[in-house]
């Protein structure tokens, strides 16, 4: 005879093996045909808001594990909070406009570039951005990510462009927007200014050169010891194709400055750095005077090649960190050279082209490429006799994020945002205490930027990006930027696009009427720059938050990796609080770069990328989602084939968890069938305390944003007080139980709670793997379980009394288990079903294990097991609890059928003679 009629669903209705690549597009497309999103929407009517804004990807090319990283954690955030109770709604974006883009535009067109219009280029570079955000959009769908797909937010959108000019008006407006002539970071290869958030740093190798100025003027007069000696002050620099553009010398005015007498000359430098000059330079020098620096203010030098004066000015930017405590100041090629040269009313002299060569008027050094010149140069020092020392250093050198090749700061016109104006800078700075900066290293991080930059220069000298919508009078040049003009040319944008400004003339872009302010003519030209692409990403809380009627400003959360905040988190604030007064968020939380499993940046030449495709295809999105996680991200979050195996090998627990309790509670109706929690056994109140346990540490881990707790308190859960303990119990008694009994109703009660419990708790991570689960389990309330709420607390399921008791019973059970092992390694048993286990405790002990007498051999998962008084013979004694003996034999009896125990009353019953008393009761 067979029993397996006594037994409930067979498990293998929910899939042992997931095959998550194909399942995943299955789910997927369900979700897309029942609407799940307009659904969560619609659901979400009515709650709290909760607005997480997206930062715009750039569209160009396939995404990367990075923004993979990305999109998954905004994900599991969005999902959670809906879970929580909130409405939120996720518009995804794209910044569309900018230099990527156009560049390789022109490389696809290679020679034709120079035959096309600006309007074509930049039709061209619409169709290209519009062709990655629809691969990118696929491509971060197939993540899990659920969102407003089908209507996302595009820089490039007419709306979007309208609305960035509308902002630039507003800082017209407030007197925020200037014109002005001033160094800023210049890419010489892709011809344009750069922002900030554009410029990265890396190792460059440079000459080093120790240069001395002849001082013009006699000393002797203040300082004796210089009578009749030939004095210079000297200066060193890294960049000697700048001083072609010298006009002046600083010097600390709280320094010591000393005289140095070589024999053939004196050579002034500071007191604090004479030591490493003369080491640097093999000099040898004689301190003859030490003096301050106010003594030689205003005093001249001659430049060393040229026939001009350089004058000697007090700055307070000069250090002892290295060089000479004498610093070459060139106004046109650095932001402090440029801030000392306005204070003492010197010329922005920059004598360099946009292509980053001198201009033909540049005696000795005309036509040449700047970095080229350096030797140039040296050998004309070294022609004059200026040249004091040389040398070739590796430093931190800026370079541009797009070609990778070294820049240079160049005094340009360009338009700027003033960080004084209308006190930006402290208002920022103010704003950024009010934020909640998740990690809180973030804020440092961002004030410190913002507490030193220098002004916004906000002009571009390319095609691709929106008009700065400035008009000039031809008749005086005169600059037409005129808040109310602005706003009128920004209206046009919004209904026509950007392009218009290359289509149109100046007078069909204009108010009828308009006249220049200055000679009251009514010509004019328009400015040809575009706006810096972080201004259009920056004012999208103006565009998107403002704009669409689901979401508010400022949101609740910006989440990007920690190089925002130089980037998109430094100019959303500055655009909103320039306009607005306030931040533009209430929250920012950053996360890590990825790198590879040894904690190396990734890299193609390196080989070892891992592309998110090619992750999905061999593990599915689930374990990708599971990996992001299972990572602080605070840290850089490493990935390897060995940490997605493991995370995969994770991921088979959980299901397999999923996939036992399914199995198990098939005939489980939750309202008809659950059995009230103080009738449950013990074991079933123990589970469902490390049920509420879980609830706490995961539900405290969502708020919290540390997902990598929650992936551990779940894994643990699963693997720990699952898997290798309360299920593994539970076997005999959901399986040989009456199907109908109190302790197999009981057991499916805290397995459907666990179950139900799990599955919510993990679906904003797990979210393919839950919303499959969901369709097995009985009767869900509803129709999807991202439509679900996380589960309540039920502080009455604690019971610490309970626990305590039971990890006495824990700690022998361990015990016994290295006993049954020892006793299989002997050959004595084969299945622990095969022993028998005889416990001589302590007295306290045996106390304690007493009122669990008859549940030990369950407990043990043993055919028999007893407390005796004495253990003759050999035993095994105890290695973690005192006094405790065990003994292990062979279980006595003859091998139920059904339930696989020993038991010495089998074959009594002559119609059921293979089956053990209790089964016979279940049977019967």
């Amino acid at each position: 005879m067979e029993y397996k009629d006594t037994l409930n669903l067979p498990v293998t209705a929910f899939p042992m093996k997931a095959n998550l690549a194909q399942k995943e597009l299955e789910i997927l497309d369900n979700w897309e045909k029942s609407g799940l999103y307009q659904k969560l929407e619609e659901a979400g009517k009515g709650k709290p808001h909760y607005i997480l804004h997206d930062g715009p990807p750039y569209a160009n090319g396939h995404i990367h594990i990075g923004h993979a990283l990305n999109k998954i954690l905004k994900d599991i955030v969005l999902k959670s909070k809906r879970m929580s109770g909130f409405d939120a709604p996720y518009i995804p974006g794209w910044d569309c406009h900018g230099l990527p883009i156009e560049l390789q535009v022109e490389k696809n067109l290679g020679s034709k570039k120079h035959e096309i219009s600006k309007l074509e280029m930049r039709k061209l570079c619409r169709e290209y951005a519009a062709k990655f955000v629809d691969i990118q959009k696929k491509e971060f769908e197939r993540l899990g990510v659920l969102g407003e797909w089908d209507n996302p937010y595009l820089t490039m959108h007419y709306s979007y462009e309208g609305i960035t000019a509308h902002e630039l008006a507003r800082f017209a407006e407030n007197g925020g927007l200037y014109k002005g002539k001033k160094p800023v970071h210049w890419c010489s290869s892709c011809g344009t200014a750069l922002a900030e958030a554009e410029v990265e740093y890396a190792d460059h190798k440079s000459p080093s050169v120790f240069v001395k100025f002849l001082l013009k003027e006699d000393l002797s007069g203040q300082i004796p010891a210089l009578a009749g000696k030939k004095v210079s002050l000297v200066i060193w620099t890294t960049t000697p194709w700048t001083l072609p553009a010298n006009l002046a010398i600083a010097m600390h005015p709280e320094f010591d400055y000393v005289a140095l007498d070589t024999g053939s000359e004196v050579l002034i430098v500071a007191d604090g750095l004479k030591e490493s000059f003369l080491k640097a330079t093999g000099l040898q020098g004689e301190v003859i005077a030490t003096f301050r620096a106010d003594l030689l203010e205003k005093k001249l030098c001659r430049h060393p090649f040229y026939d001009r004066d350089s004058v000697v000015l007090l700055g307070e930017h000069v250090t002892l960190e290295a060089g000479t405590g004498c610093v070459h100041t060139a106004p046109g090629h650095g932001q402090e050279d440029y801030e000392l040269g306005l204070r003492f009313g010197l010329d922005i002299y920059n004598p360099v082209d946009n292509r980053g060569r001198f201009l033909e008027n540049v005696e000795f050094f005309a036509g040449q490429f700047v970095f080229d010149a350096n030797q140039q140069v040296i050998e004309k020092l070294q022609e004059v006799g200026a040249l004091v020392g040389k040398a070739e250093i590796t430093h931190s050198y800026p370079h541009c994020w797009r070609c990778k090749k070294p820049i240079i700061f160049r005094a340009t016109e360009q338009w700027f945002i003033g960080m004084e104006s209308n006190d930006l800078r402290k208002k920022a700075l103010n704003e950024i205490n009010t934020v909640n900066w998740i990690p809180k290293w973030g804020k440092e991080r961002i004030y410190g930027m913002i507490e030193n930059r220098p002004d916004w220069c906000v002009s571009r000298q390319r095609n691709w990006g929106v008009p700065i919508t400035v008009f000039y009078c031809k008749a005086c040049g005169e600059a037409l930027a005129d808040g109310r003009i602005m706003h009128h040319v920004a209206d046009l944008f919004e209904k026509d696009g950007s392009d218009i400004w290359y289509d149109r003339e100046a007078g069909e872009l204009l108010p009828p009427g308009t006249k220049c302010p200055s000679c009251g003519k009514e010509e004019f030209d328009k400015e040809m720059d575009i706006l810096d692409v972080w201004f259009d990403s920056g004012v999208s809380h103006a565009a998107v938050l403002e704009h669409r009627p689901n979401l508010s400003s400022p949101a609740d959360m910006y989440l990007e990796g920690s190089d925002q905040h130089r980037g998109w988190f430094h100019s959303s604030l500055l655009a909103s609080v320039g306009t607005r007064g306030v931040a533009p968020y209430k929250s920012v939380l950053t996360h890590g770069f990825v790198v590879d499993g040894s904690g190396r940046k990734m890299s193609k030449s390196v080989g070892n990328v891992v592309a998110p495709e090619d992750v999905i295809k061999k593990y599915g999105a689930e374990v990708l989602r599971l990996w992001v996680a299972a990572q602080d991200y605070r840290d850089d979050l490493r990935i390897s084939q060995e940490i997605l195996t493991r995370l995969s090998e994770a991921y088979r627990r959980i299901r397999n968890t999923c996939r036992y309790i399914l199995g198990n509670i098939g005939d489980f109706d939750p309202k008809a069938d659950s059995v009230p929690y103080g009738d449950m056994p013990e074991i079933d109140r123990w589970a469902l305390h490390q049920l509420e346990l879980l609830k706490e540490k995961v539900l405290k881990a969502y708020d919290a944003c540390e997902f990598h707790v929650l992936y551990h308190a779940v894994n643990g859960f699963c693997t720990v007080e699952m898997s290798a303990f309360y299920l593994d119990i539970l076997k005999d008694r959901v399986y040989t139980s009456k199907k109908d009994s109190l302790e197999r109703r009981s057991a499916q009660t805290a397995m459907y709670q666990i179950l139900d419990t799990l599955v919510k708790l993990v679906a904003p991570v797990l979210s393919f793997t839950a919303d499959e689960v969901w369709r097995y389990m009985p009767t869900p309330a509803e129709e999807n379980v991202h439509l679900a709420q996380f589960p309540e607390l039920r502080p009455e399921q604690k019971d610490d009394g309970l626990v305590e008791r039971w990890e006495t019973i824990m700690r022998v059970r361990a015990e016994v288990s290295k006993a049954l092992e020892q006793s299989r390694v002997q050959k004595v048993i084969g299945h622990s079903l095969d022993a028998a286990v005889a416990l001589k405790a302590p007295a306290e002990l045996r106390q304690q294990l007493q009122p669990y007498a008859a549940e030990l051999k369950s407990i043990f998962i043993v055919s028999k097991a007893e407390l005796v008084d004495d253990i003759p013979g050999e035993s095994y004694m105890a290695e973690g609890i005192a006094g405790l003996q065990i003994r292990v034999t062979a279980a006595p009896g003859e091998k139920c059928e059904r339930c696989w125990c020993y038991d010495e009353e089998l074959g009594r019953d002559s119609e059921h003679p293979t089956i053990c008393p209790k089964c016979l009761a279940a049977v019967k």
